[in-house]
């Protein structure tokens, strides 16, 4: 089995990345009226990001796996998407893209929704509409460790890695 290149993302680079989906966000055209933190690596991210564009947060967890915080939820922003609310959902990282295609399919082709991520990988089967930098896993098999993931325990860590190989092997 290979093993895990975790390279850490600095809070200085973090930062950097929330600047650069701020300023996006200020261009002119479309303006989000919530933000949504996908948990669990996006809510940090939406919080910064919400106190940066002064925009209101909301969050929905799709890690934990219980359906009134994940789809539950969903269904509601789903609704208020249809109600013709603009959503932004923010995530960390556009890895698989798995996430952020369960996310759409869950807001049924609404089109005032939006995804942001710090990292977008070309490879994914998802597209998002803001990033801060790209990556190519075809290229880059790094497991990036955010900064609030660098309290995690090293077997932790290695358990996310491993969840899904085929994004970093």
């Amino acid at each position: 089995m290979t093993q895990p290149i975790f390279t850490p993302v600095t809070m200085d680079s973090f930062l950097r990345q929330i600047d650069v989906l701020a300023g996006a966000l200020q261009a002119p055209g479309w303006r989000p009226d919530h933000l949504v933190g996908i948990g669990r690596g996006g809510l940090v991210p939406a919080a910064y990001l919400s106190h940066a564009t002064d925009l209101p947060m909301l969050s929905v967890d799709m890690s934990a796996k219980l359906p009134d915080f994940g789809e539950a939820l969903l269904a509601k922003l789903a609704a208020r998407a249809a109600a013709g609310e603009k959503l932004l959902f923010i995530d960390d990282i556009n890895d698989s893209g798995r996430t952020i295609t369960l996310v759409r399919e869950a807001m049924g082709g609404a089109q005032t929704v939006r995804f942001a991520v710090l990292m977008d990988n070309i490879q994914s089967a998802a597209t998002v509409d803001y990033r801060a930098d790209i990556i190519d896993r075809a290229v880059t098999k790094d497991w990036f460790v955010f900064p609030w993931e660098a309290v995690a325990s090293r077997e932790s860590m290695v358990a996310d890695w491993s969840a899904v190989p085929e994004r970093t092997q």
